[in-house]
């Protein structure tokens, strides 16, 4: 991966719907060496996707929290459980395995505290292996799926 890539990777984290034509205009390469570059990028999966970036509010999905899992046991069979269950929470919108204890921290989202509490009482902690859940309610979102550093 060159300067050329990485300036090809930033504006399209900029803007996504850029036309082949402007990305191009902005890198400074001709049309079809920029196309070239784009699908190698997206062939070699350093581009996995494209997709829009939608204002949770507009949708009244307005309660943010952030839930710590500990898990009873930490076996290949208990993880594989707990993983697969978690993926099935549509409000769940990052879950991330950690080292050491807890061992997972979960990204929700709600329309409300009571939509939140619903979801932790009938969801969240009825997955499997689930030992111990802890939650933190986020106050503000400073940094938001920020570009990544090319």
């Amino acid at each position: 991966m060159d300067r050329i890539d990485r300036k090809i990777l930033a504006e399209l984290q900029s803007d996504g719907r850029l036309s082949l034509t402007d990305l191009a205009d902005r890198v400074g390469l001709s049309l079809s060496p920029c196309h070239r570059r784009v699908r190698a990028l997206e062939e070699s999966g350093v581009i996995s996707g494209y997709r829009a970036h939608i204002q949770p509010e507009r949708l009244g999905l307005t309660f943010f929290a952030i839930v710590f899992v500990t898990l009873k046991e930490g076996d290949r069979q208990a993880v594989a459980a707990f993983e697969s269950a978690v993926q099935q929470v549509k409000n769940v919108t990052l879950a991330q395995r950690l080292f050491g204890d807890p061992d997972y921290i979960l990204h929700v989202i709600t329309e409300d505290l009571e939509a939140f509490q619903r979801l932790y009482d009938e969801q969240l902690s009825g997955m499997p292996g689930v030992r111990r859940l802890t939650s933190t309610l986020v106050m503000k979102t400073v940094v938001k799926d920020g570009p990544m550093p090319v």
